[in-house]
């Protein structure tokens, strides 16, 4: 574990903030501090409404700037390095490691692919995220023209996404489109996950079997939607879970009372490949990124 430098959290109040009491509001914004923890930040300075110095029961008013500083904490360990997949002045494409967080939360902060990045990148901007224990490729903008126009793709759908994943069972079929919407789910200690259920939004993935082994298969995966964890939710919906998936069950849903989260490991998925329009040029570009999981790139044999 390594001590970060502590950061300091900035929002304009909504409405929603209007007429409520600084410590109310905070220990419902921010229910990972406990209301005795908040007063003493309160009472020593910590938390500033327009600069200033709040008092424990002041008022809010919408568009008010508050802060608050988290002092400097010990974050989890995570693998701090990435490799450099390709490069140009307009975009940046890296290969992460499983392990490492995309973004900052849940305790991560400078232990993040986007912290680790901008040390060399400053302004470096991702266009999309893998989940903390998925391995592959993350496209980058190094400019705001480049990152609208790779944004404007990504939403449009024109940018081409294939994850190599182990999966359990061994399917009746080779190849198959799953179409199953994904949305809030019920969970006992997050509230709500994503998962597939009848009132998400649309969301497609097409699947094609590499190897089948005795009770898994290799496959190769392409997203047409980016949902959260959608392939894991996906390949699950269709009653094979990724091999070790803490969280998903056939179905595609939450194991009932389940205490797992999705950033905790077990399950065993690649971003293999990434294809986009060069913001600036418009030739197609193709990152690939190998994988260093000997049973991801068939240099060993899943024998779950």
């Amino acid at each position: 574990m390594s001590e970060n430098d502590g950061f300091t959290y900035r929002e304009h109040l909504g409405p929603e903030a209007e007429g409520e009491a600084l410590l109310a509001y905070l220990c419902r914004r921010y229910r990972h501090t406990s209301s005795s923890d908040w007063r003493v930040r309160i009472e020593r300075g910590d938390v500033r409404i327009d600069a200033a110095a709040p008092g424990l029961n002041d008022r809010l008013r919408r568009g008010q700037r508050l802060e608050w500083r988290r002092p400097p904490w010990n974050e989890p360990d995570a693998p701090l390095h990435f490799d450099r997949l390709y490069e140009d002045d307009d975009v940046l494409a890296v290969g992460k490691p499983a392990g490492l967080p995309t973004l900052p939360g849940a305790n991560f902060l400078q232990s993040t692919l986007l912290h680790q990045v901008r040390l060399e990148f400053k302004g470096a901007t991702p266009v999309h995220r893998l989940g903390r224990f998925t391995s592959g490729v993350v496209l980058f903008a190094k400019t705001a023209e480049a990152r609208a126009e790779l944004s404007r793709q990504l939403r449009a759908r024109e940018i081409e996404k294939r994850y190599r994943a182990l999966a359990s069972g061994d399917p009746p079929w080779d190849a198959i489109t799953v179409d199953r919407p994904i949305g809030p789910a019920l969970h006992a200690r997050l509230g709500t996950v994503y998962a597939a259920v009848p009132s998400g939004k649309p969301s497609s993935s097409r699947v094609e079997v590499l190897v089948r082994c005795r009770s898994s298969f290799l496959c190769d995966v392409w997203i047409a939607t980016g949902r959260p964890h959608q392939v894991r939710i996906h390949l699950a919906a269709v009653g094979h879970p990724l091999v070790g998936d803490p969280l998903y069950v056939a179905g595609g849903v939450p194991a009932a009372d389940t205490q797992a989260l999705p950033g905790d490991p077990g399950y065993r998925l690649h971003a293999v490949e990434v294809a986009f329009r060069h913001p600036r040029t418009g030739r197609r570009v193709v990152v690939t990124a190998p994988s260093s999981d000997p049973m991801l790139d068939g240099r060993e044999p899943a024998h779950a």
